[in-house]
């Protein structure tokens, strides 16, 4: 069975299309409301050598406040910078969250990739979705109210990357697919000094 990542022409994307662009700046620009704002925040953070990778996410809020995200490999890190514009009342017009986070591969104890395919009538597999997880070795505590004893209850960190044909189309769906091997193939590599 043949698995194709390429699905209907016809869906309209709501955002540009960033998969074409191999290199991180052209795809920050071609993708990101806020492209200057994104690089320059990850410019001091990033290494350019030796498995590199990346992925972009952009859509609008419950608010219609954008929140943007990049997430980088550099080899031995995952780089994510988030934008987010504030909610009305918060802020000036066109004020704004920006924020960088590191996380070692090492810090990843655990990689999925859950593809969802579709049938065509002349027997063809398409991709249509892709939900990545990266299950870190940290600690979330995430507030539960009701019950017994309301209060925070802790799990394990996770960071999840998605597409779809509708959102994205197939081009990123595929890139985030490649990032995900990536990372994966990092995932409990001993790192080389």
């Amino acid at each position: 069975m043949s698995v194709s990542a390429y699905g209907p022409p016809e869906l309209p994307a709501v955002f540009p299309d960033w998969s074409p662009y191999r290199d991180l700046e052209s795809a920050c620009r071609a993708y990101l409301r806020d492209p200057e704002v994104a690089l320059s925040a990850l410019d001091g953070v990033l290494r350019r050598t030796g498995a590199f990778g990346f992925t972009l996410e952009r859509f609008v809020n419950e608010v219609n406040g954008v929140w943007q995200e990049v997430a980088v490999c550099d080899g031995d890190r995952l780089v994510l910078w988030h934008g987010e514009d504030l909610p009305p009342g918060e802020g000036p017009p066109g004020a704004m969250t920006s924020s960088v986070r590191v996380v070692p591969i090492s810090s990843i104890t655990e990689v999925g990739c859950r593809r969802r395919l579709i049938r065509e009538p002349d027997g063809r597999v398409l991709v249509e979705s892709v939900d990545v997880y990266l299950l870190l070795s940290s600690l979330d505590e995430t507030p539960v109210w009701g019950g017994e004893e309301p209060g925070p209850v802790l799990r394990q960190d996770a960071l999840r990357f998605g597409k779809t044909l509708e959102d994205g189309g197939p081009g990123q769906i595929a890139r985030v697919e490649e990032f995900a091997e990536l990372i994966a193939a990092q995932v409990g590599r001993p790192l080389v000094s």
